[in-house]
């Protein structure tokens, strides 16, 4: 399995980046400061590192130059509250792979953290899945119906990532909100049922109303066909 090493110092962040990649499939650790980093990454490689530049004892740009003084390569995305040209391009110089600047979407996160390890290793997850009439092609964020693409915002997308990875497991309107939302945006769980109608809307309703996404008694939804991988 993928192994990632959040080192963030800001607990809200540091739990929403570890949930959503461990939903992804990803073996996560998560860790404060930079010198733990260091330790922990030497314990339990990591095939990939999710850096904050601003951390109490040790910063980002220090964890990552002793990284690189060792030789080791492994890929690292930076997070940081500065913006400037200056700071991305010392990041950039000392050896990371991206750089993304806070706030951030954690979709666009995921997303940069898949391209990544792209070009660093294979994904573990199979990235086009087939499900009744639909094809799913997550880098992509294409979902087809019988070959006719779907007009998808990001953020059904990502809800109808969730579901379609775990067929026939009931996700809460909590858990959806935690997955598909970021940290500060704070909606309602009636925010998820909307996205959830529209999606449906989009998916196509059949004669005895939607098939593939059901809603289960007041916990939340659940999609109910049978996915599997695409063959290669």
């Amino acid at each position: 399995m993928t192994h990632i090493l959040v080192v963030e110092d800001e607990p809200s962040l540091c739990q929403l980046l570890a949930n959503n990649l461990s939903f992804e499939g990803f073996s996560v650790d998560a860790v404060g400061d930079g010198m733990p980093a260091l330790a922990q990454h030497a314990a339990h490689r990591a095939d990939l590192i999710v850096l904050d530049l601003m951390l109490p004892q040790m910063d980002g740009f220090e964890v990552l130059r002793i990284l690189r003084e060792r030789q080791d390569e492994v890929p690292v995305l930076m997070l940081t509250a500065r913006g400037q040209e200056t700071d991305r391009l010392q990041g950039l110089g000392l050896g990371a792979d991206d750089y993304m600047v806070k706030p951030f979407s954690v979709l666009e996160l995921i997303a940069r953290v898949k391209a990544i390890l792209r070009r660093t290793r294979p994904l573990d997850r199979p990235p086009v899945l087939l499900s009744g009439p639909f094809r799913f092609d997550l880098p992509r964020l294409e979902a087809r119906r019988a070959g006719r693409l779907l007009d998808l915002t990001p953020r059904e997308f990502r809800l109808l990532e969730i579901l379609i990875t775990h067929p026939g497991r009931t996700h809460s309107r909590k858990e959806l909100l935690q997955l598909a939302w970021e940290a500060d945006a704070r909606p309602a769980t009636r925010t998820v049922d909307v996205h959830i109608a529209n999606l449906r809307k989009k998916l196509g309703d059949e004669a005895g109303g939607n098939p593939w996404i059901t809603t289960v008694g007041g916990e939340g939804y659940r999609w109910v066909m049978p996915v599997q991988a695409e063959p290669a």
